[in-house]
């Protein structure tokens, strides 16, 4: 059960078994027809009291407006990108029930050395393989927060009991709260980040001491760019130490002036949160794509100046398809199983994007054998666990992949950083991130593969 390359899977049409396993916010995007991203540095006074303001973003010097193109005669303005996910994001195979039984785990795990009581982290190879629990012992990211730039963090889920809800915000124009509307995308991302280590159920965290906020910008599949723009500054205002953003618009065409405008709003919130001590992490996206020869292309935001930029790598046979590992899930330790997998947890996953220019380092985000995954229920298990709700909105645990999933993996372990080290700059942090990674082809790693243990013994 080989896994297939990236080019049979495009060949094979798999764009539709894709989408029920790809976590990574990656939508369509087009013109909006009703709202503007205004540069208000060289704009008159009163140059917008033919529009309704949505976000007066003077720290950064754009405002997000609402009204016609002849209202904005005179400044520099350009439509805002309106985003549209082609399908929602979704899981795979059902959802593990809290009792960490229905659906999820097999038999007779946990035979290894643990370091958690939660029950699921037998099958988080992700946080396994980074031997998170372990540094646990330096520090679980006390006194920091992560803002998860999504779709939204479901309160009251029982692994999430950092969610700071006080300092949550809803950016989108629908009236409603942080709290997901559909989407348990930002969910399933903020369960990487912080998860809760030491309640007794379910999954491990990488920086379960770490604050999380909830920043949603999506209001069922859309976004607008002018509310990612919002929400990055609020995360500066609040003095976030990391601002994760597993969403993103490809191919987005360069050399125009509407391109000039969007990329330049990304540039000036980055650098207003990065002044605020807030370091900024963005999904490479999964296109597939070489973001180094693309052409006249970029993908927003990751490609953009001050935004680091995470590739996605993954196991093919995680306690069910590696050599001598058929009955591993009821038969093997979860330490054992790392042994015995067809590919290592480092390989590029099929869907990543990636280019040694365009890529940092890259992260744990989960992988597949697609033929596997449509017929083997134990092949979910290379994908990665985390927090999740069902169609009611009860908190589970469930299986995404994607570059979203690498993306906090690299948010968390900056969080530590940021606990041990409060005083180190967000560049220090990404220099850092990037100085202690393993070396691995620079075509889809960069400048390496994450390695928390790493990462923070280098601090000592």
């Amino acid at each position: 059960m080989g896994k297939h390359s990236r080019r049979s899977f495009l060949a094979a049409g798999g764009a539709a078994l894709a989408s029920t396993i790809i976590g990574t916010r990656r939508v369509s995007a087009v013109d909006s027809t009703e709202r503007y991203i205004v540069d208000t540095r060289d704009a008159s006074p009163g140059a917008l009291s033919g529009v309704e303001v949505v976000h007066e973003l003077d720290q950064i010097d754009i405002a997000v407006v609402r009204g016609s193109e002849s209202d904005l005669a005179g400044v520099r303005a350009e439509p805002d990108l309106k985003l549209e996910l082609s399908s929602k994001a979704g899981d795979s195979g059902p959802p593990v029930e809290r009792d960490s039984k229905a659906g999820g785990p097999p038999e007779n795990l946990g035979k290894g050395k643990k370091k958690t009581n939660d029950p699921l982290y037998d099958l988080q190879w992700d946080k396994q393989v980074q031997d998170v629990p372990a540094v646990h012992a330096k520090t679980r990211g006390e006194g920091t927060s992560v803002a998860i730039i999504d779709s939204g963090i479901l309160p009251g889920h029982p692994d999430l009991q950092s969610l700071n809800e006080d300092l949550s915000r809803n950016f989108t124009s629908d009236g409603g709260t942080f709290a997901p509307v559909d989407s348990d995308h930002g969910t399933h991302c903020a369960g990487i980040v912080a998860a809760t280590d030491d309640n007794g159920q379910g999954v491990v965290g990488t920086a379960p001491g770490a604050e999380l906020l909830g920043l949603r910008v999506f209001s069922g599949p859309y976004a607008n760019l002018g509310d990612i723009l919002a929400a990055i500054v609020y995360a500066g205002d609040v003095e976030a130490d990391v601002a994760n953003l597993s969403l993103g618009a490809y191919p987005v065409p360069k050399g125009t002036e509407a391109a000039e405008v969007r990329i330049e709003g990304y540039t000036r919130a980055a650098n207003y949160a990065n002044s605020q001590g807030t370091l900024m992490v963005a999904a490479a996206g999964n296109d597939s794509t070489n973001l180094d020869t693309d052409g006249d292309v970029i993908s927003l935001p990751n490609e953009v100046d001050n935004y680091m930029s995470i590739s996605a790598t993954g196991p093919i046979g995680y306690r069910w398809g590696g050599p001598g590992n058929g009955n591993a899930q009821k038969k093997r330790n979860y330490h054992a199983a790392l042994n015995h997998v067809q590919d290592e947890t480092w390989s590029p996953a099929f869907y990543t994007n990636y280019g040694e220019s365009a890529v940092d380092i890259s992260a744990p985000g989960g992988d597949a054998d697609l033929e596997a995954l449509d017929k083997i229920d134990a092949a979910k298990y290379d994908l990665v666990l985390s927090t999740t709700f069902d169609d009611s909105f009860s908190p589970t645990y469930s299986w995404k992949a994607g570059t979203s999933m690498a993306a906090p993996a690299v948010s968390g372990v900056a969080a530590l950083i940021r606990s041990l080290k409060p005083d180190m700059s967000p560049r220090e942090v990404r220099e850092h991130l990037i100085e202690t990674a393993t070396p691995r082809d620079p075509t889809y790693h960069g400048e390496g593969h994450l390695d928390t243990k790493a990462a923070l013994d280098a601090l000592e």
